[in-house]
């Protein structure tokens, strides 16, 4: 899912360099292909996860690092991504993330082993804070007052699309080819934007470009970086490792140093006197629990499908359409909603509709076929999503003045995507512990070896994806099989209880913190 606010991101823009007739459909051409290769990229990683980790051998810790690497830097940086394109130029800032991106796009597809994976992933964060921010302000700064709402709804309707069907074409792509084609496809798209945007994309600064804060980039990288690392650690070396202890320690001081020098510089990454709006603060806290859920629940629900139901990537893929495509249609008549009711009622009532379809995931995910197990859930849960995205967007744009609404969209996108990022590293700690009580529970009653218990006991930190023991008979082999994926399912739905409470913690936020109208 995208990040509420990114259409807001151009909205809030002011044209500099009105583009000529001809030129327009080209600027869309470049921004949509742009801005399409970050989004897919995101859930094509998620569909690839099971496959890369059964070609590396890989720890459900490295898959992680693989998720968190990306949306690392993207969060940490893309405010910065966007303040660089004012100041240096935003074309040159766009084809400098979109090259960046390539390059380590096919540093991924060539990765020989999971270190190089999760060290290339985050260059591709780097690029993607470049290239996210470049291709929003390149349409504002590009078309007028006229031509800019049709250029907004062509670049949100085709990068919807582009984004639905991400995992499907990226499933495809793993199921008849290789996980590795997943981070090709990307080259020759980066190479189509790279050429359209050096004939007919625009150059284009801003006038009253402020000073970059750097020191607050790197703090809030060094922050994030300390707390996920001690986080996603700990799973593998337990909380008293000086490691896990000097990471989450680092982290918080680099948050400590990070509040205070942003509270004192003339040019800030992040205001915080937007927040002294209880609207604002709300609908930011309100982000931050909700998109925590739709992160967790977007990385671990492909690896369920795949690993304990047996479904194809292709299929994996596939299985969000509903979700995806209930946001797409009905956003429009969402985003009605709050001129009628104000922000509030629809909140609180998306929020729980969302709640209520974690919960019918997690009682409805043994047995039967997707129809009837995981399409029902599917269609509460997007309608959930779209009765709350829409709205969502609007409070945040409507709690601020017009003067500060770029940088408010700014700071509610980076929310979103941080929230994913801090849910993957702690919701995951749930399902590692989760799934390691339940398997050894039942290990007990399984004919197995000491050995061969010792075995699974050191691979428990694969979760699903851990090879079982090579001299296990049939017999035995089909029991593990059967308790390694009742453990699995048993720390899914425990995550999924998990995102039901941070819905219902949103609605809760709704209701104190916003306003009737």
């Amino acid at each position: 899912m995208r990040a509420p606010c990114d259409e807001l991101v151009i909205r809030c823009g002011s044209s500099g360099a009105p583009s000529v007739a001809k030129s327009g459909p080209w600027i869309l051409a470049a921004t949509i292909l742009g801005s399409s290769m970050a989004f897919i990229d995101s859930t094509i990683v998620n569909v690839a996860a099971p496959k890369f980790q059964s070609a590396f051998h890989a720890s459900i810790v490295d898959v992680q690092w693989v998720i968190e690497s990306y949306g690392l830097f993207l969060s940490a940086l893309i405010l910065a991504g966007g303040a660089l394109g004012d100041r240096l130029g935003r074309r040159l800032m766009f084809l400098l993330g979109v090259g960046i991106f390539a390059v380590a796009s096919g540093c991924c597809g060539l990765a020989p082993n999971i270190q190089v994976l999760v060290i290339a992933r985050s260059v591709q964060g780097i690029g993607a804070a470049l290239l996210v921010p470049g291709s929003l302000a390149i349409i504002s700064a590009s078309f007028d007052e006229k031509s800019r709402g049709p250029a907004i709804g062509t670049w949100s309707g085709f990068t919807a699309i582009t984004t639905a069907l991400g995992p499907v074409l990226g499933g495809a792509l793993i199921e008849y080819g290789s996980w590795r084609w997943a981070f090709f496809l990307n080259v020759p798209l980066a190479a189509a934007v790279i050429a359209i945007s050096l004939r007919h994309v625009p150059e284009s600064r801003s006038s009253s470009a402020m000073h970059l804060d750097w020191p607050g980039a790197v703090l809030a990288t060094a922050s994030l970086g300390g707390v996920v690392t001690g986080f996603l650690e700990s799973s593998q070396f337990g909380w008293r490792s000086s490691m896990v202890i000097a990471s989450l320690f680092g982290g918080l001081i680099c948050l400590v140093l990070f509040l205070w020098i942003e509270s004192r510089v003339s040019s800030p990454m992040v205001s915080f006197a937007l927040f002294r709006s209880r609207s604002f603060l709300g609908a930011n806290l309100l982000t931050l629990l909700l998109y925590s859920a739709i992160g967790i629940f977007f990385f671990l629900f492909p690896v369920t499908l795949m690993q304990v139901f047996g479904y194809s990537a292709t299929a994996a893929g596939a299985a969000t359409l509903p979700i995806i495509f209930l946001m797409f249609f009905l956003s429009r008549w969402s985003g009605g909603l709050v001129g009628r009711y104000g922000g509030r009622a629809p909140l609180i009532a998306g929020t729980v509709l969302v709640a209520v379809g974690f919960v019918l995931f997690a009682v409805r995910s043994s047995g039967g076929t997707y129809w009837t197990t995981f399409f029902p859930a599917s269609l509460v849960l997007g309608l959930g999503f779209a009765v709350t995205v829409a709205p969502l967007t609007t409070v945040v744009m409507g709690s601020v003045d017009q003067d500060h609404a770029g940088e408010a969209s700014g700071i509610n996108n980076a929310v979103a995507r941080l929230a994913g990022v801090l849910a993957i590293a702690m919701l995951g700690i749930v399902m590692v512990k989760a799934f390691s009580t339940h398997l050894d529970r039942n290990l007990v009653s399984l004919p197995l070896s000491p050995e061969a218990v010792q075995e699974i006991r050191s691979k428990e930190i694969e979760l699903a994806g851990m090879e079982l023991p090579k001299e296990l008979n049939a017999n035995a082999r089909t029991a593990l099989q059967t308790a390694v994926s009742g453990a699995f399912l048993s720390g899914f739905r425990l995550v999924l209880l998990f995102c039901a409470t941070l819905s219902i913690g949103s609605a809760v936020l709704a209701g104190a913190l916003l306003p009737k109208k």
